[in-house]
């Protein structure tokens, strides 16, 4: 099978995390026998230097014309003092417009080798399994006015929450067909004592829930359920949410596993290719110090295999070899405990890549807690 996948390193450890997934991509093609053609474009901050715009219209037409997109990370205080329609951010924004990517899909994941890594007890964090399915084409970040004003002669500033019924409605639907084939229960994140907005997505989540009724949901408030994360994150199956929301507490997620270096994503569009990046930021701080964790982008290419390609079995064996390398005591940085050993982000990817080729045999590991 032949696929055309458009990457866009972006910024900062960008570049790093995404020229690991690529390898393991490449590995899985020599396994399996698969061809990968990877197309290069540019986002961001690197895009603003390059040719001016944080996402140059060729970048769209390349994302367009192929098959899934990989994405690295944007921003960093080099742009920080740009105008805002020139932020790396705003090139993240109209992509995720562009392609009209609706529902980012955020698992979390409990690694049984990766307890000591979370600041969380091993019994509060054992067993979660969790999907967060975060609107991602609405609310406050596409809200128009969105700007800095003027009321009664005092500086102000506004921000619009803005969504149609029909935004609502496809990511919540979509959270419950997931829920189907998982466990069965849909938690729908809103603060609709409060706002109107989430007064009619609860209203929309009721109406849905009656064409599934094999499929369990409850309310949440969004203060509340940042709590119930941290307390008892176990109870959750799917996670639904507003925009803002959904960024918010996936960040939050984080702590589950111990690092942001471990969430992958995946954002799914009703038309065009689904774009696959991991959750954390461009990091600058440890850039080019060979120091990223690679993980959460090469867990990002096992999700694009099995949701863009239906290549499951190809999927599950980056996953299963990213938790031999983690039960092998390899560890980036931002993931270390004590009497594991440390490696860099060109080592982890060879780990990865040469359990995913060999499966029976990990290079050194018995020199592992060395």
């Amino acid at each position: 099978m032949e696929k055309r996948i458009a990457v866009l390193p972006g910024d900062g450890i960008g570049k790093e995390v995404v020229k690991g997934a690529i390898e393991v991509l490449q590995a899985v093609g020599e396994r399996f026998g698969h061809q990968f053609h990877f197309e290069y474009g540019v986002i961001g901050g690197e895009a603003i230097d390059t040719v001016g715009t944080p996402l140059p219209d060729e970048t769209v037409d390349l994302c367009k014309q192929s098959d899934a997109v990989l994405l690295g990370a944007v921003g960093g205080p080099k742009w920080e003092s740009q105008p805002p329609h020139l932020r790396p951010e705003r090139g993240l924004l109209k992509i995720r417009k562009d392609l009209n990517l609706y529902a980012n899909l955020r698992p979390t994941t409990y690694y049984q080798s990766l307890a000591d890594s979370s600041s969380l007890k091993k019994e509060v964090i054992e067993g979660v399994d969790m999907l967060m399915v975060r609107e991602l084409t609405g609310g406050l970040y596409f809200g128009k006015p969105s700007e800095r004003t003027t009321r009664d002669g005092e500086a102000a500033v506004v921000d619009t929450l803005f969504y149609k019924k029909e935004e609502m409605q496809r990511v919540i639907k979509l959270a419950f067909e997931l829920a189907k084939a998982r466990n069965g229960k849909v938690t729908s994140v809103d603060k609709a004592n409060v706002l109107e907005s989430s007064r009619m997505w609860r209203e929309v989540a009721e109406d849905i829930s009656k064409d599934y009724p094999e499929v369990v949901l409850e309310h949440m408030l969004v203060d509340n359920a940042a709590m119930q994360l941290i307390r008892k994150p176990t109870q959750f199956d799917v996670v639904v949410t507003e925009n803002l929301f959904g960024d918010i507490l996936s960040d939050e997620a984080s702590v589950l596993t111990g690092s942001l270096g471990m969430l992958p994503s995946a954002s799914l569009s009703a038309e065009g290719p689904y774009l696959y990046e991991p959750i954390h930021g461009s990091a600058p701080d440890i850039a080019g110090k060979d120091l990223a964790n690679p993980l959460a982008t090469i867990l990002s290419a096992a999700m694009m295999l099995r949701l863009s390609f239906g290549m499951n079995e190809e999927a599950e064996s980056i996953e299963h070899a990213v938790n031999q390398v983690l039960e092998a005591g390899y560890r980036t940085g931002d993931i270390m405990s004590p009497g594991m050993k440390q490696v860099s982000t060109t080592e982890m990817i060879a780990e990865v890549k040469a359990t995913l080729l060999d499966n029976e045999a990990i290079l050194n590991i018995m020199g592992a807690y060395a």
